[in-house]
C-alpha cells in the first residue's frame, strides 16, 4: 500500500516528478511477454478437436479466434478494475480509497491492484502482499500499458488468470467447468469465471466443502454487475438461481491419434487446422465404439471417411478405444500395414478391363488350378465352374482373379497400387498371392485406392490439412473404373439396405486377423478395419459380418449429403456376353490362341489321350508318360491334386510318380481341365 501511495504522490508532484516517473517506467525491464499456450488441433469449421497442455502439463490455451463473451469482459472489468479504460496502469483514486480505508479501519479493507498490475504479477509469478512486490507490479503495469495497450494487457490476463490446479486462462476454465468455448457465456457462468481467480482452490465448485464459498463469491459478482447496470434485476435473480457445475470436464479429444500425429509433425505450432468435419468425427467415433462393444476386449476398430473429389479426410478414427491400452488404443490402425484380404480384387479387375482382357460379362473358369506351386482355393473351398467376371467379383471368388492377375503380372499390379497411393509391402518381389491379401497395405492406402476408382481411375492424395490437394497418377481409365464400381454396387448391403447406393467390397485376412470393408458413393469414400492390433486372430471375424455394417452406418451418417453413383461414361459397353466382341466373351490369357467363337463347340476339346481313364500303367524308372489332346498350352499336370509339372508347352511329357492308385489331372491355359483315374505299377 505504501509503495502505491508513493507512486501516486510522485505522479502528482508536478512536471519534474512526472518526467522522472516517465523515465523510470521507460527503463523498466519487462518479463518475457510471449506466453506459451498449448497446441490446438482444429476442425474445418474452426472448432476445437483436441488441445494439448504446455510442456509442464499446464492447461493454458490461446483465447478463441472468435473472442470472449463481451458480457464476461464487462463483468470482469466491473468487478476488478472499473477505471481500467482510463488509468495508465495504476489507479490513483483506488489508491486513495484503499489508503483512507486502511487508516480509518486500521487494516486493509480493499485492494488497489488494477488489472494491469494483476497481469504484471501473473507474468512474473510474484507475491501479492509484499510492498516491494507491489512496487514492482506497479512499475511493470505502467510499462505494459505503454508497450501493449489495454487490449494486449487484457489478452495476457485472459490467458494467465489462475483457475486452480494446472488450469490457467479463461478458455481452459470455460472448457473445464462448462464444456464449451467462452465465446458465449450465461451471466451465471461469467460471474463464476470472474470470481474464481481470486481464490481458485478455496472456491472449487466440484468439491462439496467449497461449493458454498464458490456460490457466495459468484453471487457477489452478480450483485456488483446488477449495481453497475450490467444486469437487470430479473437477469441477476436468474443467474443466482443457476446451479454451479459439479465436476471438471475432460478437455476435447476428438481424433486423438491423428491430432497427436499432426502435433509431432508440426512441433510448436499453436494452431493446426484440419479438414475434419466435427459432426461426422463425433459420429464416427461413436460408431467405432459401438462396433467393438461386445467383442473381446482386445478388438479395436479404425475408419476413414473422405471426399474423394478433393481428397479431404472428413472423419478419422485410429482406434475405437483411445484410452484402453489393452485394445492397443495408442496405435493408429489407419497407418498400420495389414493384410488387405480380398479388397484388392476390384483394382485387379479394373486393370484387366483397362487392358481389354476382360469385360464384366466375360466368362472365366472358377476351377482348381495351380500357379507354380501355389494352389489357391475359394474362401468356402467350393468351385463354381464357368462364371462371369461380374459373378466372380460379387462372390469374391479367388481363382478367377488370380487368373487375371497372372495375365497382368504381379509387377504391373504392384506398380498400379503405388500409383494409387496404396503401395503393398512384401518380403520379396510381389507375387500373385498379393491379390488375395499376401502383403501389407494401410487402411489409408486402401481408401485412397478406392477413391481412385470412385474418381474414374484418377487418384487424389488423401490429406487432412486444408489446401493440400494433390493429383496422383491415373490408375485406370474411366470406363474400367466404372465397370468395377457398377459390379460392386450390385452387391446386397447388410441390414436389408437397398443395393446400388454404395459400391463396396469386404475383405477377411488369413486366420481372421483383419476384417475390412471399403466403399464409395458419388462423392465420399470410406474404409473400415476391425481386428486386434497385435495381429492375434479373432475367431469368426468376417469382413461382411463385422466391418460392412460399420461401413454402411458411416454412409448413413452422411444423411442428405450422400451422393448417387455416376451413370456409365461414354464408351461403356453394357451388353450381355453374347453381344460382346468374340475376343471378350471368354477370358484368354495373352499369348494363347483365342477360339474364333467361344460359344460354338470346341473342335479339339481337352482330353487325356494317355493313359486313359481306368488304365493300369507300369512306371519306367519312376516316371509316367502322359499325353494330352486338344486344349491350349501350356499345360499344368497334377497327381492327386498336387502339381507335378507346371507350364509344360508340349502335349506329351513325363511325370514323376509312385506306385498306387492315383488321379491324374491336366489344366490348359484357358482353365479347361480333364482327368483320369489310374493304377500305377512299379517294376516287377
Amino acid at each position: 500500500m505504501a509503495a502505491a501511495c508513493a507512486l501516486g504522490l510522485l505522479a502528482g508532484a508536478g512536471d519534474a516528478g512526472r518526467a522522472a516517473l516517465s523515465r523510470w517506467i521507460d527503463a523498466t525491464e519487462l518479463p518475457p511477454l510471449a506466453v506459451a499456450t498449448g497446441t490446438e488441433v482444429l476442425a474445418r469449421d474452426g472448432s476445437l478437436l483436441r488441445a494439448f497442455p504446455v510442456e509442464n502439463g499446464l492447461w493454458r490455451l490461446a483465447t478463441p479466434a472468435q473472442g470472449v463473451d463481451p458480457g464476461f469482459l464487462r463483468m470482469l472489468v466491473g468487478w476488478e478494475d472499473r477505471r481500467f479504460a482510463d488509468h495508465d496502469g495504476i489507479d490513483p483514486r483506488a489508491i486513495a480509497r484503499a489508503g483512507w480505508q486502511a487508516l480509518r479501519h486500521g487494516r486493509v479493507v480493499s485492494g488497489s491492484s488494477t488489472l494491469s498490475m494483476q497481469t504484471a504479477r501473473l507474468l512474473e509469478r510474484g507475491p501479492t502482499g509484499d510492498w516491494r512486490a507491489k512496487l514492482r507490479q506497479a512499475r511493470v503495469a505502467m510499462a505494459l500499458e505503454r508497450r501493449l495497450g489495454k487490449e494486449g494487457i487484457l489478452g495476457l490476463y485472459l490467458r494467465l488468470a489462475p483457475y486452480g490446479g494446472n488450469t490457467e486462462g479463461v478458455r481452459a476454465a470455460s472448457l473445464m467447468w462448462f464444456g464449451k468455448e467462452p465465446t458465449r457465456l450465461t451471466p451465471a457462468e461469467s460471474a463464476l469465471l470472474v470470481a474464481l481467480p481470486q481464490a481458485p482452490e478455496a472456491r472449487r465448485p466440484d468439491l462439496p466443502a467449497r461449493r458454498t464459498a464458490a456460490e457466495a463469491a459468484r453471487n457477489r459478482v452478480i450483485a456488483r454487475a446488477e449495481a453497475l447496470g450490467l444486469l437487470s434485476a430479473e437477469a441477476a435473480a436468474t443467474a443466482r438461481a443457476m446451479p454451479l457445475p459439479d465436476r471438471r470436464r475432460a478437455f476435447p479429444a476428438l481424433a486423438p491419434l491423428l491430432a497427436d500425429r499432426l502435433r509431432r509433425a508440426h512441433p510448436g505450432a499453436p494452431r493446426i487446422e484440419t479438414t475434419l468435419d466435427p459432426a461426422l468425427q463425433r459420429q464416427a467415433e461413436r460408431l467405432a465404439a459401438r462396433a467393438v462393444a461386445g467383442q473381446p476386449a482386445q478388438v479395436s476398430a479404425a475408419l476413414i471417411l473422405a471426399d474423394h473429389e478433393t481428397g479431404e479426410i472428413l472423419a478419422h478414427v485410429g482406434a475405437a478405444q483411445f484410452t484402453d491400452p489393452r485394445a492397443g488404443g495408442y496405435i493408429d490402425m489407419t497407418q498400420a500395414l495389414r493384410s488387405p484380404g480380398s479388397t484388392l480384387k476390384p483394382l485387379v479387375y479394373a486393370l484387366g478391363f483397362d487392358d481389354g482382357l476382360i469385360h464384366p460379362e466375360t466368362l472365366i473358369e472358377d476351377r482348381p488350378a495351380a500357379f507354380g506351386r501355389w494352389q489357391p482355393e475359394n474362401f468356402d473351398r467350393r468351385f463354381r465352374g464357368t462364371v462371369t467376371i461380374r459373378q466372380a467379383l460379387v462372390e469374391s471368388l479367388n481363382i478367377p482373379v488370380v487368373r487375371v492377375a497372372e495375365a497382368l503380372g504381379p509387377a504391373r499390379i504392384a506398380a498400379a497400387l503405388r500409383r494409387a497411393g496404396a503401395p503393398v509391402t512384401t518380403q520379396g518381389p510381389p507375387g500373385l498371392a498379393v491379390v488375395l491379401g499376401g502383403g501389407g497395405v494401410s487402411l489409408e492406402g486402401l481408401v485412397q485406392a478406392y477413391g481412385a476408382l470412385a474418381r474414374g481411375g484418377r487418384a487424389a492424395a488423401l490429406h487432412v490439412r486444408p489446401g493440400e490437394m494433390r493429383e496422383l497418377a491415373s490408375v485406370a481409365g474411366p470406363v474400367a473404373a466404372w465397370y468395377a464400381g457398377s459390379i460392386l454396387a450390385q452387391h446386397a448391403p447388410p441390414g436389408g439396405r437397398a443395393a446400388g447406393r454404395v459400391a463396396w467390397k469386404t475383405g477377411t485376412s488369413y486366420g481372421h486377423r483383419d476384417a475390412l470393408a471399403l466403399g464409395y458413393d458419388g462423392r465420399f469414400v470410406a474404409g473400415v478395419w476391425l481386428g486386434r492390433p497385435d495381429g492375434t486372430p479373432v475367431p469368426g471375424a468376417f469382413g461382411g459380418d463385422l466391418a460392412a455394417p460399420l461401413l454402411f452406418d458411416l454412409f448413413d451418417a452422411l444423411g442428405t449429403r450422400a451422393t448417387p453413383l455416376p451413370p456409365p461414361p461414354p464408351g461403356a459397353l453394357t451388353v450381355p456376353n453374347a453381344a460382346l466382341p468374340p475376343a471378350l466373351r471368354r477370358f484368354q490369357p495373352r499369348g494363347t490362341t483365342r477360339p474364333a467363337d467361344p460359344v460354338a463347340p470346341q473342335a479339339e476339346p481337352l482330353a487325356i489321350l494317355f493313359p486313359p481313364d481306368g488304365a493300369e500303367v507300369e512306371l519306367t524308372q519312376g516316371r509316367l508318360v502322359v499325353r494330352v489332346r486338344g486344349g491350349a498350352g501350356p499345360y499344368t499336370w497334377l497327381l492327386d491334386g498336387r502339381p507335378v509339372a507346371v507350364g509344360s508347352p508340349d502335349p506329351a511329357t513325363q511325370l514323376p510318380a509312385a506306385p498306387g492308385w492315383a488321379t491324374l489331372s491336366v489344366i490348359d491355359a484357358t482353365g479347361r481341365s480333364a482327368r483320369s483315374g489310374l493304377r500305377l505299377i512299379g517294376p516287377g
